[in-house]
Parts: C-alpha cells; sequence; structure tokens
C-alpha cells in the first residue's frame, strides 16, 4: 500500500511534518504558521541534564508539543501512541497505512541509513512521515531530505524504539478528522501568547530568555571549569543544536520571523510585520555568534574571538531577545 503523499522539503522536522499531513487533508497551513500556531519557538540550557556528554540545550519546544498545539487550535482532530512493545508498534503503524492513513514517527536519527554519515548521531526527536509499506519496506517522507526515502524494517523499528533521552517508545501520530473551515486569528494568537510566556515567564534561570543570560555566563567559566577538549565540544553543540538540527538557522528565529510576516497577512496586524523584521536582525546576531564559536572550536587563526567575547556576544543577545518579547506581548 502506498499513499500518494506530497512531500515538501521544509525547514525543520517536525513543524514540516506537521504542515504536510495538514495539507494532505486539504488544510493549506505553511510550515512557519505550523511553527507559530505550535509555539515551537523556546530555549532551554540544562547543564545538570547530560546528552551524549554535553549539557542539554533546546532552541524548540519539547518534542510532539508543536503537532499537538497546532490541532488543537485549529480544531483538527488526531491521536497519538506509544508501545512497550516493538512488534505491537510495527504492527499498528502498518494497519494505519493500509487503512490510507499517513503517519507522522518520531525516530532517532542514528539510525535512519538515507541521511548522510555526518547527520546520524544519537538524538531521538527527529519526525517523519511514513506513507507506504511493501514487503517490510516503508517509504518516507522526511521534510529534511529533497525527496522521498524508503528504509528496512528492521532499521526503522530501531529508529522508532531507540533508547535514550527523549525515549520515543515508537511514538506515532495522525489526524483523523479536519474542520470545514478554519480562524487562523485566534490561532495565531494563542501561539504568540504561548510562546511569549514560556519565553518571559519562567522563574528558573534555565528557560526562555533567562537561559540565554545564564548560559552567556557560563561560558566565559568554560576555560575555568573544563579541559580544553570538553569547553570545545559544549561550544559545538551548542551551534549543532543552533545551525544543523533542522532548525532552518539561528535557532528558528528566521523560521519564526517568517510565521510573523505570514500572521501580519493574515491578521492585518502590521506590528507582526515589523517584529518579524526585529527578530531577523536577532538571527543575525545569532549566526555571528555561531561563525564565531565555531572558528574558536577549530582553532582558526584569523578572526578568532576568545570566550569573554563570545559570553559577550550572548549576553547581546539576551537583551535583544528580552525586548522583542516585551514587545511582542503587547500585541495581544
Amino acid at each position: 500500500m502506498i499513499i500518494p503523499f506530497e512531500h515538501k522539503p521544509q525547514a525543520h522536522c517536525e513543524s514540516g511534518v506537521t504542515s504536510n499531513l495538514l495539507r494532505f487533508y486539504g488544510l493549506p497551513i505553511s510550515e512557519p504558521l505550523a511553527f507559530g500556531i505550535g509555539s515551537g519557538l523556546f530555549f532551554a540550557h540544562l547543564p545538570f541534564v547530560k546528552i551524549n556528554g554535553v549539557p542539554g540545550t533546546a532552541y524548540r519546544i519539547y518534542p510532539g508539543q508543536i503537532f499537538k498545539n497546532v490541532c488543537k487550535r485549529l480544531e483538527v482532530t488526531a491521536k497519538s501512541e506509544t508501545f512497550s512493545s516493538v512488534e505491537k508498534g510495527m504492527q499498528r503503524l502498518k494497519e494505519n497505512i493500509q487503512q490510507g492513513i499517513p503517519t507522522g514517527c518520531q525516530v532517532s536519527v542514528f539510525y535512519l541509513p538515507f541521511l548522510p554519515e555526518v547527520f546520524r548521531f544519537h538524538f531521538n526527536a527527529h519526525n517523519l512521515v511514513i506513507h507506504g509499506e511493501e514487503n517490510n519496506i516503508f517509504h518516507v517522507s522526511d521534510p529534511v531530505m529533497d525527496d522521498k526515502c524508503i528504509i528496512a524494517y528492521d532499521d526503522l523499528a530501531k529508529a522508532r524504539f531507540a533508547k535514550g533521552t527523549p525515549e520515543p517508545k515508537g511514538r506515532m501520530y495522525y489526524i483523523t478528522k479536519v474542520p470545514d473551515t478554519l480562524d487562523l486569528p485566534m490561532a495565531i494568537k494563542l501561539g504568540i501568547k504561548q510562546t511569549c510566556f514560556f519565553m518571559k515567564s519562567p522563574p528558573l534561570p534555565w528557560f526562555g530568555v533567562n537561559a540565554i543570560k545564564f548560559l552567556s555566563k557560563q561560558i566565559q567559566k568554560y576555560p575555568e571549569k573544563l579541559e580544553p577538549r570538553k569547553a570545545t565540544l559544549y561550544l559545538g553543540n551548542l551551534i549543532r543544536m543552533q545551525e544543523e538540527i533542522g532548525t532552518g538557522g539561528a535557532g528558528f528565529r528566521f523560521l519564526y520571523a517568517a510565521f510573523l510576516q505570514e500572521a501580519a497577512s493574515i491578521t492585518q496586524n502590521q506590528n507582526l510585520g515589523e517584529l518579524s523584521q526585529t527578530l531577523t536582525a536577532i538571527g543575525d546576531q545569532w549566526r555571528n555568534f555561531a561563525y564565531h564559536t565555531a572558528r574558536l572550536c577549530k582553532a582558526r587563526t584569523s578572526d578568532v574571538v576568545g570566550y569573554k567575547e563570545l559570553s559577550k556576544q550572548l549576553y547581546s543577545i539576551y537583551e535583544s531577545e528580552k525586548a522583542f518579547y516585551n514587545q511582542l506581548a503587547k500585541v495581544y
């Protein structure tokens, strides 16, 4: 059974899967809209949670929440399932395909042979769509790939049931019913309000804009607290998560700016258009931070700044983002 599913490459996996699934059911929701309505933008730095030996850093909301938020705010009925058994999880996926239901799956990129080897590491929060199966060969629409792919049963089973944080547990999700009409202005409003709350309000130093400030201070201490190799690994992971893990660049800032631009057109609110430009400029700050961090990691001999300068750059980003979210919160 091969479902005629339209594959469209996207900037990010979960928002891309969400957009592609909605379009399959006739709802023309772009990826930026899915990301913004789903309140995908976030920031967290958890020095006490080690992932692959380095502190956990996230530039987006936790896995699964974008799809859940979008469906709730657009009044789309959807279902999500996890499994304790590999066999049961794979059988349920096959059943969905036989019923003509394209199905999103949360997987580890380490076990996806169609990805370039450089991108295959232990990261368990990747998302893709399974839209066909023949003789234990599954047809895949992975939004970070240019074209559709295939994957064998055993590889997909390993990817869906990989161990580690977060553990996918075979999670699959799919749409069961869509509404006749969409209230996009209300969905946009709800998405923006939650993003502002998550970025502005957590009283702990590890979440939201406070975490950017916290991390800027941590970076300044790296040369004193860490061995040179470990300090490089810590910095390298920051920019890998920012620029390479399906973010569309600058830790999702450009993607969210695109959402604000589209939202301005839908709601006829020019403030959102102006804030889109502001966030694009902040995205440029993140890109500049990544550039200098990468040169320090690679021990380049020119145009290199030290840890203190990187700390100052990140603190400047904190100040820009704090002002940005204060302005965005005033729109609604």
